[in-house]
């Protein structure tokens, strides 16, 4: 069974706006680029840059924690480092990440804008080849648009896929098939990957990533219509190849 991309996105920083690319190069052990490679941090949460390990995302500005997050509007120029926020009653903000100056402008931005929802002090957190993921294997996530549409038929009400935070997402597969590929091998354009594991879904995916509201239950829908919270696969990447929109995913053969 093979589907097809349907859309690739990344996400700069942590959390914040899903910004959508034609194509990607898929690097073994890796991420997308620039995919999660910044994160803020809400108060202080024992990351150090120089000896870099994954800890919980509720230590971060993330939809989870705080849903007016997605009220910010965001840009990365991944070739000049600037950075590009907007906020319904904010001055536009431009700044480079690449810069101590850039990334200390950006959490006073943000502080502002998100005022006592923030526990602060926020600082822009980044560390060379390290990236703020929800799992600390969860290098590539996959989500099935066919088992996004089953869910909305089963709670009759339409779901924006950008809830999921994605990295790939795939038409042509079977509603949930993928739930069953754990640790088994399948193709990204000219890439090759291994299924790691289901993604267990959480509030934030309550959020509506336009308004900023939390306005559906997903987690509560997704265990009552299935019995599990899952929602997409990580995926680690095992042969590099280049990956764009349109290329076939090819589903893993059956087992014997």
């Amino acid at each position: 069974m093979s589907g097809h991309v349907a859309a690739l996105f990344r996400h700069p920083v942590k959390g914040f706006t899903p910004e959508q690319l034609t194509q990607a190069a898929l690097t073994p052990g890796q991420g997308l680029a620039f995919d999660r490679v910044y994160a803020v941090e809400n108060g202080p949460s024992g990351f150090d840059a120089a000896n870099p390990v994954w800890i919980t995302k509720q230590k971060f500005t993330v939809l989870a924690a705080m849903a007016r997050v997605a009220c910010a509007r965001t840009k990365f120029d991944d070739a000049t480092g600037v950075f590009y926020a907007s906020a319904s009653g904010q001055p536009e903000f431009a700044g480079s990440l690449f810069s101590d100056e850039g990334r200390e402008a950006f959490a006073q931005w943000l502080g502002r804008m998100l005022g006592e929802d923030a526990q602060g002090p926020l600082k822009v957190l980044e560390s060379p080849d390290f990236r703020f993921m929800d799992h600390p294997k969860g290098h590539v996530s996959i989500i099935n648009m066919a088992s996004v549409r089953d869910l909305e038929a089963k709670i009759g009400a339409p779901i924006d896929p950008l809830r999921f935070r994605g990295n790939v997402y795939v038409e042509g597969w079977e509603p949930w098939i993928e739930n069953s590929w754990e640790g088994r091998d399948l193709m990204l354009g000219f890439a090759r990957a291994t299924v790691f594991k289901p993604i267990v879904r959480c509030m934030a995916t309550h959020v509506d990533p336009t308004t900023g509201k939390k306005d559906m239950d997903l987690v509560k829908a997704l265990f009552d219509a299935y019995g599990h919270m899952n929602c997409g696969i990580y995926i680690h990447i095992t042969h590099g190849g280049g990956l764009s929109v349109g290329d076939a995913v090819t589903a893993p053969e059956p087992k014997a």
